[in-house]
């Protein structure tokens, strides 16, 4: 590969990395620290497409090497020799894609919120069939679901809900469930006739999503128990009924940012307060971050946080069947689909988009 040195180095340092990894693994003693070991494993398969290819490429080199020398005294090998030559730039170019700075949080879990915005009930049930349309997702990649935190609206819509979605064992090539959700964060916009319109007539609402990658271990945040104030309440339902007798409720500001989490799923108060508490060092990892990459001029605008419809990424228009992605010009008419959990044909134009901006040297592709 006719890399410039600094990508030499950088290849050099990874398969001597992806070495030290397979022989940590190869250690029965690292699997007594689970989450040691599942680190080790992922970062371990973040790298083996990067070594499969490199080996790819040597013996590609070696074998035209050969092939030319053989090719001197038989002619017969010269035809070996071409397709050689004709393969190694391809070789070349997908290492060179594979050695692009990849987002740190590709290989992580997620907690997904999507929060009702304009248009009142028929926003909340659309935040209903955005969640649905992300669990059939989930589901048919085999990833494991859990509701963290929910509150319904009276017609069985959510006007806030929160769920965690996490792969089944070490995703392969590193890729998690963050490499793919990730740039669903922002304002989606419906229009359709809403079931509470009797008239036939088309309206537009919004719902807002918001996706940040799961803790992996406690400590990577510590949170001082001075900084919390904990309020607990009685759980309620659509319209504001009471679900439990007790206080099992809880709800978590953290005074310093003014973030607040709460969970009301469980009838264990201390069930209730372990999930926010997770929800809420969630959030704060994502603020670090963002801090993080604005100290460092990061231009990435952060995920739209407000819910307002002239501020959207997607659009779903159900009487044309049609999806639409605004940030990068993507329309399909299979909306249908889509909302069936079928979402890779918009998810891989924004993979192939973000691959593109990386190799440009751009930042990656904004995530709403």
């Amino acid at each position: 590969m006719s890399t410039d040195t600094s990508s030499g180095q950088r290849l050099r340092a990874l398969l001597a990395e992806y070495q030290e990894l397979e022989q940590k693994l190869a250690d029965p003693s690292i699997h007594a620290d689970q989450n040691l070991a599942r680190k080790t494993g992922r970062r371990f398969a973040e790298l083996s497409p990067i070594a499969k290819m490199s080996g790819e490429l040597d013996a590609a080199r070696e074998d035209l090497s050969a092939a030319r020398e053989l090719a001197a005294e038989d002619p017969a090998f010269a035809g070996e020799a071409d397709d050689l030559e004709a393969r190694i730039p391809h070789l070349e170019e997908r290492l060179a894609e594979l050695l692009a700075p990849r987002d740190p949080n590709d290989a992580k879990d997620i907690i997904l919120e999507v929060k009702a915005g304009e248009g009142g009930e028929e926003s909340a049930l659309f935040a209903g069939d955005l969640l649905r349309m992300y669990m059939r997702y989930a589901e048919r990649h085999g990833w494991q679901t859990e509701l963290l935190d929910s509150q319904e609206s009276d017609l069985g819509g959510f006007k806030d809900v929160a769920v965690s979605i996490k792969t089944r064992g070490i995703p392969e090539a590193g890729n998690g469930v963050w490499s793919r959700l990730k740039w669903e964060g922002g304002v989606h916009r419906v229009q359709r006739v809403p079931a509470t319109e009797s008239q036939g007539r088309i309206h537009t609402s919004a719902a807002g999503v918001l996706v940040t990658p799961e803790i992996e271990e406690a400590g990577e945040i510590e949170v001082d128990s001075g900084d919390l104030r904990i309020d607990v309440f009685r759980s309620s339902g659509p319209g504001g009924q009471s679900v439990n007798t007790t206080d099992s409720a809880v709800r978590i500001t953290h005074l310093p940012t003014g973030i607040v989490v709460s969970c009301q799923n469980e009838r264990s108060q201390l069930q209730n307060k372990d999930r926010a508490m997770r929800m809420l060092k969630v959030k704060l990892a994502a603020l670090a971050e963002e801090q993080a990459a604005a100290a460092a001029g990061d231009a990435r605008r952060s995920q739209v946080r407000t819910v307002d419809r002239s501020e959207r990424i997607r659009t779903y228009n159900y009487p044309q069947n049609r999806i639409s992605d605004h940030r990068i010009g993507y329309t399909a008419y299979n909306l249908d689909l889509a909302m069936a959990g079928d979402l890779d044909s918009v998810l891989d134009a924004l993979a192939d988009a973000d691959r593109k901006a990386r190799l440009a040297g751009d930042d990656q592709l904004s995530r709403g």
